[in-house]
This record gives structure tokens, sequence and C-alpha cells, in this order.
């Protein structure tokens, strides 16, 4: 369950060359954002919350050790279990750790990478209605394409922890 609405930490992160992260959108993290507390299943928790508040495909895993960004949709990620430090930003970004109850939510372009994850790490991984799903690992085609769709991609409706009014909506428009 969502606990008490949480004003997220925010980033802005420049273009590296290869990830071209969102020239106007902030990378979000909310810190104990959802209250895991006695939750004998935090995954459908975390699952919940999104789906309540709007954010629908889901995945269940861990976070890839390779730099990559997704150029067409918005991405969020909650920690379900464990601990991970991750590269948000490509080079030129910073690296976080994420624990659990956390919640980062990606805007388009925005790029990241597993540095280290302990044994346990399960993430919920989910993106908002509108938008279309893909992988980019920085080439220089995909760079100059994501570029150009980035700015595109449709705003979401709601934030995925606190819903319509929570401080993404704010904070994207």
């Amino acid at each position: 369950m969502p606990a008490k609405p949480v004003e997220p930490v925010t980033f802005m992160f420049t273009d590296d060359g290869s990830v071209p992260n969102n020239p106007r959108l902030p990378f979000l993290v909310y810190r104990g954002a959802i209250d895991l507390a006695g939750t004998p299943d935090p995954e459908d928790a975390i699952e919940d919350a999104f789906r309540t508040n709007g954010w629908g495909e889901m995945w269940r895993n861990g976070i890839y050790h390779y730099v990559h960004f997704h150029s067409m949709i918005h991405e969020g990620m909650g920690i379900a279990r464990g601990r991970a430090r991750v590269r948000f930003g490509g080079s030129k970004g910073e690296e976080l750790d994420l624990g659990k109850g956390d919640v980062a939510v990606l805007p388009a372009g925005t790029g990241h990478q597993c540095l280290w994850a302990s044994p346990d790490l399960v993430v919920i991984g989910t993106y908002p209605r509108g938008g279309r799903y893909d992988l980019c690992r920085g080439s220089k085609a995909e760079h100059a394409r994501a570029v150009e769709t980035i700015p595109g991609v449709p705003l979401p409706g709601s934030d995925p922890v606190f819903g319509k009014d929570g401080p993404l909506t704010r904070l994207w428009r």
C-alpha cells in the first residue's frame, strides 16, 4: 500500500552522446513510497499500487547490467525485495542506492544500468498507458532516433504511486 504522499527527489540529466535522457521531464525517486512492512507478498503490493494508479503493463525481474533506455515510453520501477546500486542518466548521471519500497520513475530516454544488486533483488517494472516499449543501448542510430521520438511520448495521466493528484502530475506538466 502506498505510504503517505512523499515528495520525490528529482534529477535532470544531460545527453551524454549515447544516452539522450529527457530534456524536459525530471527523473523521480520516491524514497519509501510504498509501505511494505508486514506485507507477505511485496511484489503483489507494488503491482496493486501501480495498477490502481493507471500504470498497467508490468514485469518482475532485476535491472539489466548494461546501459539502456526506452525512447518511446516512460517507465516506473518499484523495489519489492533487496537492494541495488543503479546508475541513472548514463555517463553524466548519478549512482543511486535503491531499497525495499523505493520507486523510481524514468521519463522516456533516461539511461539506467544496475551496478550491483543483492541476491534477493526483485524489481516490479511498469509502464503507463500510451507509448510503445523499445530497448535502446545507445548506438548512434538509436540515439538519433530517440532524440526525435522522446518529445512525442505522451505524458501519463497519473502518478504510479499516488494517482491523479500525485507529484508526477505536477512535476511533469
